[in-house]
C-alpha cells in the first residue's frame, strides 16, 4: 500500500488530486490508534497527517487553541496543562480496547468525534471545536469556523465535518475552544446498588442544580465484588464541598456514599472513558446510545438473548457499553431488536474485520436520511475516494 505523509496543505491538495485523477480511493489516517474504528476501508492507498504536526496558535486569554491534524494529542494537553487549561471533552483512548500502538492525534479527535464521560456535562468533540481547515475530495483546500468563539460566518461545516471519520474529507488543521483545569476533583461512590437503581440515582442527581460532571455506573461483574455508581464533581474546592454534601442530602435514600480523591479515583474514570474493562478480550465492543433510564431495560433484554453480555453505563446511563461473543448478523440483530422499542441506537466499535464488513457497523439510516448522507458525501467528495464504504457500504 502505497502512504502519502505531507508535509503541507499544498502537498496533500497534489495528493489528492493524483489519486482523483487516477481514481485510487484513500484511506486517512492519523495516528493508526483507531484503525478499528467503522467498517474496514476499501482503499488502495494512504494519506497521513503524521508530516503535518505543531500548535499553530495558541491565546490562554482567549482560550482558544488551534494546531495542525497530526499533532499528538499528548502535546496538545501538555500545552494546555502548562497554563492550567484543558479540552473540555475529555477525549477516549482507544490504544487499550484496540490493543493498538501509535499515538492519538488532535485531527483524528476532530474527524471521530472523540468524547469521553465529561461529554453529559461539557459537551462532545464537536461542541468545542470552532475551526478546521481541510482538503475536499476535488483537492481544494477549504476553511470553515474560525478561531474566535462568536465567529459565525458562513456554513458550519464545523459540525457537520466532526464525526464523519474522514469520509467527506482530509483534516490539516482543527481549532478548538478550552476551560480551566478544576482546582479539585472528588468523586461520590455508592456500593451494591442493582442496575436499575444505579442508573435512577445518577438521573436523580443530573437533575438537580448541584452540577456532577461525570456520572457512570458499574456493575458487580464489571467492577468487582460489588457495583459501584459514580458521581464526579470539579471546581473550586468549597464549591465541591458543599456541592458534595447537598448531593449526599438529596440521594440519602441510596445511602451515605464514600468521598474519594487522588490516584485511585482518577484512574478507575480513565478505565471508564477508555473501556479498559472490555481490553485484552475477543469479545465484540457496542455503544449503544439511548435515554438514560433505558439502558438498565435495553441492558436486560440484550442479556436474555445473550447470557454472556457485559456492560457498563456512562453519560448517566445515556451510553452503554457492551462486550458480547464475537457473533456476526445474529448478534447484531440481537442487539438492534432489544433496542427498538427503546429508541436510541447501536454502534459496533470493535468486532474482526470479517463482521465489521458483514454488519452495519453504524445504525441504519431511513431512506430519506440516507439519500441526504449520499448527497453530502457527493458534495464533498464527488469521485469516492475518501474512506469509502467506512461508515456505510457504498458510501
Amino acid at each position: 500500500m502505497t502512504i502519502h505523509t505531507p508535509t503541507t496543505e499544498a502537498q496533500a491538495c497534489a495528493v489528492v488530486k493524483s489519486v482523483v485523477d487516477n481514481n485510487v480511493p484513500l484511506l486517512l489516517r492519523g495516528g493508526g490508534t483507531r484503525a478499528g474504528l467503522g467498517r474496514p476501508a476499501q482503499a488502495a492507498s494512504t494519506l497521513s497527517s503524521a508530516g503535518l504536526t505543531g500548535i499553530t496558535l495558541y491565546e490562554p486569554a482567549e482560550m482558544v487553541i488551534a494546531a495542525r491534524a497530526g499533532t499528538p494529542l499528548q502535546i496538545v494537553q501538555e500545552t494546555l496543562t502548562e497554563r492550567g487549561q484543558m479540552l473540555p471533552f475529555e477525549p477516549m483512548d482507544h490504544r487499550s480496547l484496540f490493543g493498538s500502538d501509535g499515538t492519538p492525534t488532535i485531527g483524528a479527535v476532530a474527524a471521530c468525534n472523540i468524547s469521553g464521560p465529561r461529554r453529559i456535562n461539557a459537551g462532545a468533540a464537536r461542541d468545542s471545536l470552532i475551526g478546521v481547515r481541510l482538503v475536499n475530495g476535488r483537492g481544494e483546500m477549504i476553511k470553515s469556523g474560525g478561531r474566535v468563539m462568536k465567529n459565525v460566518t458562513g456554513l458550519d461545516l464545523v459540525k457537520l465535518l466532526s464525526g464523519s471519520h474522514g469520509t467527506l474529507g482530509f483534516l490539516t488543521e482543527v481549532t478548538f475552544r478550552v476551560l480551566p483545569r478544576p482546582e479539585r476533583i472528588v468523586t461520590l461512590q455508592w456500593r451494591g446498588l442493582s442496575d436499575n437503581v444505579g442508573v435512577a440515582l445518577l438521573a436523580k442527581a443530573l437533575g438537580s442544580p448541584f452540577e456532577p460532571m461525570a456520572a457512570a455506573h458499574l456493575p458487580a461483574r464489571i467492577a468487582g465484588e460489588e457495583a459501584l455508581t459514580l458521581l464526579r464533581l470539579e471546581n473550586f474546592s468549597d464549591s465541591i464541598d458543599y456541592r458534595a454534601g447537598e448531593l449526599a442530602l438529596l440521594l440519602g435514600d441510596y445511602g451515605t456514599p464514600d468521598r474519594l480523591e487522588g490516584t485511585a479515583p482518577t484512574e478507575l474514570w480513565v478505565d471508564i472513558r477508555d473501556a479498559a474493562f472490555f481490553a485484552g478480550s475477543d469479545d465484540a465492543v457496542w455503544r449503544l446510545s439511548l435515554a438514560p433510564t433505558n439502558g438498565p431495560k435495553a441492558a436486560a433484554a440484550i442479556a436474555r438473548m445473550i447470557p454472556a453480555a457485559r456492560c457498563f453505563y456512562d453519560w448517566g446511563g445515556g451510553l452503554v457499553w457492551l462486550a458480547v461473543p464475537a457473533y456476526g448478523d445474529a448478534g447484531a440483530a440481537a442487539i438492534r431488536t432489544a433496542l427498538k422499542p427503546l429508541g436510541g441506537h447501536a454502534t459496533l466499535v470493535r468486532a474482526p474485520d470479517a463482521i465489521r464488513a458483514a454488519v452495519d457497523v453504524f445504525q441504519p439510516l431511513a431512506e430519506p436520511l440516507m439519500r441526504v448522507t449520499a448527497g453530502i458525501k457527493k458534495s464533498f467528495d464527488p469521485a469516492g475516494i475518501f474512506e469509502p464504504g467506512r461508515m456505510y457500504a457504498g458510501i
